[in-house]
């Protein structure tokens, strides 16, 4: 267990010192982020002013929605891996490749393609919910040693949280386990209305993730069916012998 925990963490910091390193293309990243705010008008995306609009009808939920942002992500992600260590073995290491592969190749996007997220375009109109209502879990870019800020996509929020309800959903029979889809409809209502990332962040991270699934096959998990005892006083029958090779002898 103990090995298994230091090489999610591993895992983990790694991909925080990657993006991290990632840091000094800010030129890029606004740029970029022009790009994708234009992309998504061109395909008729809806606004992500819409979801912040509702947000902001509330100073509660807003400030709900930023401590979702700050707090459930990893400990979600974790406590998920560690029920199916612990549960679902096989499911286990599944979910653990998975998540592996797609965030070492989420650590390559941060230097190839350095995204401004949408609470710091001005062209979005977009406000910095964290920053305005609280909690924040980012101080300003250019004193930040911490985070790297222009790394939005993919966003490893909505993609860590579609990992934790496709992989429950695969490692359980309940008929209410398909309610953990909740799960990333709302983490990608709070990414979206918080300006942390776009719509295409969230899209590219769906994407890495079906790939992942197409290559790396979850286990089959059918539960066995019961036997049923026989009546009492009666004999439980017998299975059919298989005939040996004397019966194609037989006249």
């Amino acid at each position: 267990m103990l090995r298994e925990l230091l090489l999610v963490l591993g895992l983990f910091s790694v991909y925080k010192l990657g993006r991290r390193m990632a840091i000094g293309h800010t030129d890029a990243a606004f740029h970029n982020a022009d790009r994708v705010w234009d992309l998504e008008r061109t395909v008729h995306l809806p606004g992500e002013g819409a979801v912040q609009s509702l947000l902001l009808h509330d100073h509660t939920v807003v400030h709900v929605a930023n401590a979702y942002y700050a707090t459930v992500h990893f400990p979600a992600t974790a406590l998920f891996l560690v029920w199916l260590y612990l549960r679902r073995p096989a499911h286990y290491l599944w979910a653990r490749r998975v998540l592996a592969a797609v965030t070492s190749v989420a650590l390559v996007l941060p230097f190839t393609f350095p995204l401004a997220p949408p609470r710091m375009l001005a062209e979005t109109g977009l406000q910095d919910t964290g920053r305005l209502y609280g909690p924040s879990v980012y101080g300003p870019p250019d004193v930040d040693r911490i985070s790297n800020q222009f790394a939005a996509m993919p966003s490893l929020h909505f993609g860590w949280a579609l990992m934790v309800a496709v992989g429950l959903i695969a490692a359980t029979r309940s008929r209410w386990r398909w309610l953990w889809l909740l799960h990333p409809l709302v983490t990608l209502t709070v990414i979206v209305g918080t300006a942390n990332h776009y719509w295409l962040d969230s899209i590219v991270a769906t994407l890495m993730f079906l790939v992942a699934f197409t290559f790396i096959r979850a286990p089959n998990h059918r539960p066995t069916p019961p036997t049923r005892p026989a009546p009492p006083g009666r004999p439980a029958p017998t299975p059919p012998r298989r005939p040996g090779p004397e019966a194609a002898l037989a006249p």
